[in-house]
């Protein structure tokens, strides 16, 4: 048997080429809190939402909705320390992902 000529490389189109990830070393310590932030204020944005279908099922006591409100109040507060403290706004944290459009709806 005889092997194909080696050749995988692909030509592209000067437009096309893929964008890539940019990296300074004087930037990592922000971006990775602006990506550790994201997912935080997904999962956050997630638990609000369980949250609120909970109370309008009337799943949760009165003390369990009382626990539940002062804990998504105190993450946001919490959030947005953070987000001041590293020089974020809350449209810094949502991510494009291209044809699905933004990871976080825009409120």
């Amino acid at each position: 048997m005889t092997a194909a000529p080696d050749d995988d490389r692909r030509v592209e189109p000067h437009g096309s080429r893929r964008k890539r990830l940019d990296l300074e070393p004087d930037t990592v310590e922000r971006d990775l809190i602006k990506l550790v932030l994201t997912v935080v204020e997904l999962l956050r944005q997630l638990m609000e939402r369980q949250a609120l279908r909970r109370f309008d099922e009337g799943d949760l006591t009165e003390e369990q909705e009382e626990r539940v409100g002062l804990t998504l109040m105190l993450l946001e507060d919490r959030m947005a320390e953070l987000r001041d403290r590293y020089g974020l706004r809350p449209e810094d944290l949502n991510l494009d992902l291209g044809p699905l459009g933004p990871l976080l709806p825009r409120d």
